[in-house]
């Protein structure tokens, strides 16, 4: 099955509705329940206090997308969030354009947000200009992400939900953390049937200099990519790893109380690509999915969580 047999098969059975735009879709309640089921089910082993646990906004300022590097590294995914700030005097001219079929959106101007494209990028702005414990602290964060990469493939949504784990601190923490979750992603991801294999990978950085910020990447082993099955045979990444080395600290100016800068890491659940894979691993008719799974995942026979 390839990944338009995959999406046809997505819309028979009412998990996934076409959202007009390549690359964009709506969920049924199913398909959600799968979604929640992966969240519980995560967050039980991520075993955070409630008091470091975020579900952010899938709007960001615009300029905390700027201090992580972002724009920088990938203009080609950002989307910035703009709006018609004129008044009486400019109004006729959006209104021509819009009556006429021409480019209304010339007259609309870039506001001071943006859409997130990456859970964590929430976080750092809350400790900017900063110091941390070198003991580390451990956050698990939630966003709705956008990039701007439009596909016909299910794998590759505009918009979609990151679950992360955040650690804040040491260089032999953030390390130690990125290891750790790699690890313990790959167990949890296998439990639900899935097949998990672990490789180096790197970021889609733009352009020429991006280029070489790859090639460092992937010489460094700084991010590692959990692959399995999605929309085709080809595995496609459903969870990262990332050590961020020092780059938010230095961005966001976050230190450690003595002067070193902060170190990094996080690793990411895809909740909308796992879910995806579990139905290609297991089918679109989820009440005959196995049990072990549907009870790890806390999912009845139509994919509700169970009360």
């Amino acid at each position: 099955m390839d990944s338009q047999d995959f999406r046809t098969s997505l819309f028979a059975a009412g998990l996934l509705v076409d959202g007009g735009v390549d690359g964009l879709y709506h969920r049924s309640f199913a398909f959600e329940g799968i979604v929640r089921g992966v969240e519980r089910y995560v967050t039980r082993a991520g075993r955070v206090a409630d008091d470091h646990r975020f579900f952010f906004s899938p709007v960001m300022a615009r300029s905390a997308l700027v201090s992580a590097g972002y724009v920088r590294s990938f203009p080609d995914l950002i989307g910035v969030l703009s709006s018609f700030t004129g008044g009486d005097r400019e109004l006729p001219a959006l209104l021509e354009d819009l009556e006429s079929g021409g480019d209304w959106t010339t007259h609309l101007s870039a506001l001071d947000v943006a859409l997130c494209s990456a859970a964590c990028h929430n976080l750092y702005p809350r400790f900017s200009h900063h110091a941390v414990s070198r003991d580390g602290q451990v956050f698990e964060v939630q966003g709705v992400c956008f990039r701007h990469e439009p596909s016909p493939d299910p794998a590759r949504m505009q918009s979609f939900r990151m679950h992360e784990f955040v650690y804040l601190g040491s260089p032999e923490g953030a390390f130690a953390h990125r290891e750790e979750w790699i690890t313990r992603g790959g167990e949890l991801l296998r439990a639900l049937g899935l097949d998990i294999a672990v490789v180096v990978a790197n970021d889609p950085f733009f352009g020429r200099v991006g280029r070489m910020l790859a090639n460092g990447q992937l010489e460094k082993e700084l991010k590692f990519e959990l692959v399995a099955p999605i929309s085709s045979d080809t595995p496609g990444a459903i969870a990262s790893a990332n050590y961020h080395e020092d780059h938010m600290g230095l961005e966001f100016d976050i230190s450690l109380g003595d002067g070193e800068v902060m170190h990094s890491a996080c690793f990411g659940f895809g909740l909308d690509r796992i879910a995806l894979a579990l139905i290609r691993r297991h089918g679109t008719d989820l009440g005959s999915w196995p049990s072990d799974v549907t009870d790890r995942l806390g999912m009845d026979a139509g994919g509700f969580g169970r009360s």
